[in-house]
């Protein structure tokens, strides 16, 4: 790792928002939640992501090695010492330190200080050069820990999304006619005709006849789609229509269509009107065949 005079001068502690005297255990705790939040993969967007994480693993290196932090405590506490004592000297007494004897003394001192810092800091490098040559083991256990947490984050997502989808369950649509109790025809509607009806649609898994309600079904669908299509376009025999409506497992912001077919609310594109015509000609013809089959069969005649 190059030494730059900018990681000479940088705060390492409140870089990782730490104290001074914080464990190994809180410097590596500090710089996970801190690279976590700043990782280049987690801000594609911002261009300083990666050097504000490249300077996070600096601070890593250093902190938790303890000849490297030695020397970089030393630096830093000379540069805070110089600093307080910059602050206390105001103009009154500089003005007071102007004969030869006082600015030798204090040039006398500012380089034994200046010559204490560049020792200090020389140590510092050399640290820092040697946990180059060594290699940073512990900053590459860390970075492979922040990236088996990103990709645990985005595994974690994706399966809160299929989860999400498999608890809705199958579709259930409930159908409702006009039927008397003394009706044995049931309105025209019996499970086959109903089959018959619905199955176009797609797979249907069950579907049961009300034995306390007449003129009443439970359908459940294999998929949405075939359930959305039977809720549009199916209106059931032409002298007594089906009523469909949602019981269980309708998709979010989609509004039963009234009346069926294309609507603000329909699932179906334009790509898909043409197909859409050709179903709905193929119903009418259904139904046509149908009604023929039960008059024959009132009449006693063979299909």
């Amino acid at each position: 790792m190059a030494v730059t005079k900018e990681l000479l001068h940088m705060d390492l502690y409140a870089l990782l928002g730490i104290e001074e005297k914080a464990a190994d255990k809180e410097v590596k705790k500090a710089y996970r939640q801190k690279a976590l939040s700043c990782h280049p993969d987690k801000n594609p967007d911002n261009p300083r992501a990666a050097e504000l994480f490249h300077q996070l693993s600096q601070a890593l290196e250093v902190l938790t090695d303890a000849a490297a932090r030695a020397a970089y405590d030393k630096v830093r506490k000379a540069k805070k010492q110089a600093a307080e004592r910059t602050q206390k000297l105001d103009e009154k007494r500089k003005k007071v330190k102007l004969d030869l004897e006082a600015r030798e003394q204090q040039a006398q001192a500012r380089g034994s200080e200046e010559e204490e810092e560049s020792q200090n800091t020389r140590t510092l490098e050399q640290e820092i050069a040697r946990l180059r040559e060594e290699g940073s083991r512990q900053l590459e256990e860390q970075q492979k820990l922040i990236q088996e947490q990103i990709r645990q984050d985005r595994e974690q997502r994706l399966r809160g999304k299929v989860e999400s989808t498999e608890c809705r369950g199958t579709p259930k649509l409930k159908l409702k006619w006009k039927c008397k109790k003394e009706d044995e025809s049931q309105g025209g509607y019996s499970k086959d005709v109903l089959l018959h009806l619905l199955q176009k649609y797609g797979e249907v898994l069950n579907l049961v006849l009300s034995s306390k309600k007449v003129g009443t079904a439970i359908v459940e669908f294999a998929t949405v789609k075939a359930a959305e299509l039977a809720v549009q376009n199916e209106v059931g025999l032409v002298d007594n229509p089906l009523k469909i409506s949602w019981l269980e497992g309708q998709p979010q912001g989609m509004v039963d269509p009234s009346p069926p077919g294309l609507s603000k609310g329909s699932v179906l594109s334009e790509r898909d009107y043409e197909s859409l015509v050709m179903m709905r000609l193929r119903q009418a013809a259904e139904r046509q065949q149908l009604i023929a089959q039960m008059q024959q069969e009132e009449e006693g005649q063979p299909t």
